[in-house]
C-alpha cells in the first residue's frame, strides 16, 4: 500500500506511541453459562498454544489510526520478546522492541522514545511473564471460525488493552493465525494493524531488532 501524499506524520507519531504503548481498558466481557466457559478456556489454550508455537513470524502489516490514515510495512516477529515494525517507504519511523522494552525511532525529528514491553499492550505478544490464558478473555465475534481475545492486566490497566483476533487455520501454529488486533490509547482512540502473507519458522538474526540512534549525541545501535 502506498503512503497518501498528504500523510501527516504528526498524527501516525500519536497513534503508534499511544496505542502501542499505554491504553485504557475496554469493557469486560460479561458472564457466561458454564459450558460457554469450557469452551472459552478451550479456545484460550488454542491462543495460548498457537502464540506459543510461534518462533519466528513475518507478515505484512497495515496500521489504521481513528482518522482512518493508514500506512503499511513488514512485521517481524521473533520470541520471546522481539519484534520490527519496518514501516514503508516515505514513513521516517522505526518501532521495534529488543525483549526488554519498545523503542519509536523517529529519523524525522531524531528523537527515541522508549518504554519497557510490560507497559504495552504489545506485552500479550512479546512479553513471557503476560500469561493470555490468566489475563485473556473471549469477545464474541459472531464466526466459529474467528476467536477474539481481550487481553489486559486488570490490577494495572494502565498497562493497557489490547484484543486479539486469529483465524483457525491449518499450517499455522496452534492451527490459529493471528490476523490483527485493536488498542485503544488513554484517550479512547482506537488503532487497527492487520496482517497478511504470514510466514513462519525462518532464521532471524537479533541484530535485525537493533536500530541506528538518529540523535545528534549517539550514533551507536540500539
Amino acid at each position: 500500500m502506498t503512503i497518501l501524499k498528504n500523510l501527516s506524520i504528526t498524527p501516525l507519531r500519536a497513534a503508534i506511541a499511544g496505542a502501542l504503548a499505554v491504553s485504557a481498558p475496554a469493557a469486560l466481557v460479561l458472564g457466561a453459562s458454564a459450558p460457554a466457559v469450557a469452551q472459552q478456556q478451550t479456545d484460550l489454550d488454542r491462543v495460548v498454544g498457537a502464540l506459543r508455537g510461534i518462533s519466528t513470524m513475518k507478515a505484512d502489516f497495515t496500521q489504521t489510526d481513528r482518522r482512518g490514515q493508514t500506512v503499511a510495512g513488514v512485521m517481524t516477529l521473533k520470541r520471546p520478546g522481539k519484534i520490527r515494525f519496518e514501516y514503508e517507504k516515505g514513513v521516517p519511523l522505526l518501532l521495534v522492541s529488543n525483549g526488554k522494552s519498545m523503542t519509536l525511532v523517529d529519523y524525522e525529528v531524531r528523537q527515541v522514545q522508549r518504554w519497557p514491553i510490560q507497559n504495552s499492550p504489545l506485552g500479550a505478544l512479546l512479553d513471557p511473564n503476560r500469561d493470555v490464558k490468566r489475563y485473556g478473555k473471549l469477545v464474541p465475534t459472531g464466526n466459529p471460525d474467528v476467536i477474539g481475545v481481550e487481553v489486559k492486566d486488570p490490577k494495572k490497566p494502565e498497562f493497557g488493552v489490547i484484543t486479539l483476533v486469529f483465524i483457525r487455520k491449518a499450517g499455522a501454529p496452534g492451527g490459529l493465525e493471528l490476523a490483527n488486533w485493536v488498542a485503544l490509547d488513554s484517550q479512547n482512540h482506537r488503532t487497527t494493524v492487520r496482517l497478511k502473507n504470514h510466514r513462519y519458522g525462518m532464521s532471524v538474526a537479533d541484530s535485525a531488532f537493533t536500530y541506528k540512534d538518529p540523535r545528534r549525541t549517539s550514533r551507536r545501535p540500539g
